[in-house]
């Protein structure tokens, strides 16, 4: 049987997902209940549906006139660079979809680039060719152009073109004539996409991905370039250090549409998944037992930002949640690491905190999010650039960013962007909007998002993607408001709460369980502010007009975990519990704070 690997790159919220769902259904894969409820096999994660990414890499495969098509799906965001490597690794080929309105954007660009320097052919989908205003000709003279700089060769930009609308089904080669079906992208595929030739020569298979099952532990899962592999053969696994130990497979399972399929041998150029092995990791190979050559392993990007994790110390200390102790949290950073490859766990001095470096807020705030759904509670610093020093200059990490904002708040935007030291490389408009793009230092985009939205009430999207390191930029100005934090533990009294209006905003609503340390609110003015929300009235035996009217308070300020990272200052953490997200003091004393601020 011939066999296809093929990746799908996109932008967020291109139709990917949505394709390879039609593209199940077309080669007669159906899970009845996904089907009936109408939801997105692929985004199966509740975090990945929420927020309309995809995170983790998944496998599945379509049988097509007799091939096999391994359809790989490849996370779009930079901050998840770890995942796309290994999943273009065991690519043939690769997929981009575009949308026929917004064209190749950021984040396509990021993956799309790694795969042009792997050496694999790509082949365009323009997809949502049913949108109104939808320009798909343009749009495919910039896919030619993106291609083009980012140094395809000359076989790379003779690609064919498929156009059609996933959402509805069917794929063309001229956009003006809808087929009716999704048939003519998988012809493509195999037309276009030659099938792999097979080396000759012995065992030879990259661990690209692992799944872990509490029946057989943890299960290695690449593609098997050459050679064979069968259960129960001893094998070599050569480790990323170089050095090698002898391992025997146990059971050797394929992807057979959703499901896995248990085997007794794998064909060459299949993706398979083996158990049996202890002690590997991503990037190691597995070769043959007597005469092992290791393939390359996977060169994974530096981290650029570090948070400091630690044991949740508030006086509201395991309340909410099953996780709270260090050795919980420590076990479950150590789990982590053996998947997310891109992150790195440093020890620190004290057993309670932990120094966790990722590839950017994002990256860091989707594995803190995973934790406290996982009944998790802990307590994060805020997050700080990695500084480096090359060739004895200080450099520090830049973006390159993106906004995508209504014409009459671009001033606002590059305003802000300036001011954060970025600069601005290109503005064009689209329709009614503009889209501007700048150079910036990483750490001038944290907090960049929050106030964007606020100043374009909620209208502003913006993308960015690690570029490289470059000189230090110099100081970039933080949060001007200082905060409104609580002098005693107790619940927030309204009228408290309506006495202090006028001071600043609040995070927090009537009724609420706070306590000595916290921050409840932002200080209309530059300094920090104790106060004291706890305080009931005072009653007197003495009526008075008018005192009892209704209190009106203006509705709390609430924050995604994201903004809360945004949001604090050094000297704050973020309590993070599986039921709420407080930001707090370090120090919750105030008497401490004025000593440590002498």
């Amino acid at each position: 049987m011939e066999i296809r690997n093929i990746a799908i790159i996109a932008h967020v919220d291109h139709g990917k997902t949505t394709l390879v769902d039609k593209m199940i259904e077309a080669g007669q894969v159906e899970d009845e209940r996904n089907r009936l409820s109408g939801e997105l096999i692929m985004d199966n994660n509740d975090l990945e549906r929420e927020r309309g990414i995809t995170i983790v890499s998944k496998n599945v495969s379509v049988s097509y006139k007799g091939t096999k098509i391994n359809i790989i799906d490849t996370p779009g965001h930079a901050d998840f660079g770890g995942e796309v490597e290994r999943v273009l690794n065991m690519a043939d080929g690769v997929c981009l979809l575009v949308d026929a309105f917004e064209g190749p954007m950021p984040q396509t660009r990021f993956v799309l680039g790694k795969a042009l320097s792997m050496g694999l052919k790509p082949l365009v989908v323009i997809n949502k060719v049913d949108k109104e205003n939808c320009t798909p000709d343009e749009v495919h003279e910039k896919v030619f152009d993106l291609m083009f700089e980012l140094d395809a060769d000359e076989e790379q930009l003779d690609f064919p073109t498929i156009y059609g609308s996933a959402k509805n089904g069917w794929m063309s080669d001229d956009w003006k004539q809808p087929s009716g079906s999704i048939l003519p992208l998988l012809d493509q595929i195999l037309d276009y996409f030659p099938p792999r030739k097979i080396e000759e020569g012995n065992t030879q298979m990259l661990i690209t991905s692992l799944d872990y099952s509490s029946y057989v532990g943890r299960i290695a899962i690449g593609r098997l370039t050459r050679g064979e592999i069968r259960e129960n053969m001893p094998v070599i696994l050569s480790k990323r250090d170089g050095s090698q130990q002898k391992h025997r497979i146990k059971e050797v399972f394929i992807f057979d549409g959703l499901e896995r399929e248990k085997v007794q041998q794998v064909q060459t150029g299949d993706i398979c998944a083996i158990t049996g092995l202890d002690g590997f990791e991503i990037g190691d190979s597995i070769c043959d037992f007597e005469q092992p050559e290791p393939l390359p392993t996977i060169a994974i990007d530096e981290p650029t930002m570090s948070m400091l994790f630690s044991i949740n110390d508030s006086p509201f200390f395991g309340k909410e949640g099953k996780f709270v102790t260090s050795r919980h949290i420590s076990e479950r950073l150590d789990k982590e690491l053996e998947k997310n490859l891109a992150l790195r766990v440093e020890n620190t001095e004290k057993a309670d905190k932990w120094m966790v470096y990722g590839r950017g807020v994002m990256h860091l705030s989707v594995l803190i999010e995973t934790m406290r759904r996982e009944g998790y509670e802990l307590q994060v610093g805020q997050p700080q650039v990695i500084v480096k020093e090359v060739d004895g200059v200080k450099c520090e990490p830049m973006e390159e960013l993106t906004i995508d904002l209504p014409e009459e708040h671009s001033g606002t935007a590059v305003e802000a962007v300036s001011k954060r030291k970025g600069e601005m490389k290109n503005m064009e408009p689209k329709g009614n909007r503009m889209v501007i793009n700048f150079e910036i230092p990483s750490r001038g985009i944290i907090g960049l998002r929050n106030y964007l939205l606020t100043a374009t009430a909620g209208e502003a999207i913006m993308t960015h993607r690690f570029v490289d390191y470059q000189p230090y930029k110099g100081e970039i100005p933080g949060r001007l408001n200082g905060s409104l934090i609580s002098m005693e533990l107790g619940t927030s009294i309204p009228f408290s709460l309506n006495n202090l209006q006028e001071r600043g905003t609040f995070f927090i609503a009537p009724g609420e369980n706070i306590y000595e340390g916290q921050v409840i609110g932002e200080n209309s003015r530059a300094n920090d502010l104790v106060v004291n929300v706890t305080k009931t009235k005072k009653l007197t035996n003495m009526r008075s007009s008018g005192a009892d009217d209704k209190v009106k308070l203006a509705p709390p300020k609430q924050f995604s975990l994201e903004e809360c990272l945004e949001y604090i200052q050094a000297d704050e953490y973020v309590e993070v519990t599986p039921e709420n997200l407080r930001i707090r003091k370090i120090l919750l004393k105030e008497t401490d704070r004025k000593r440590s601020s002498r």
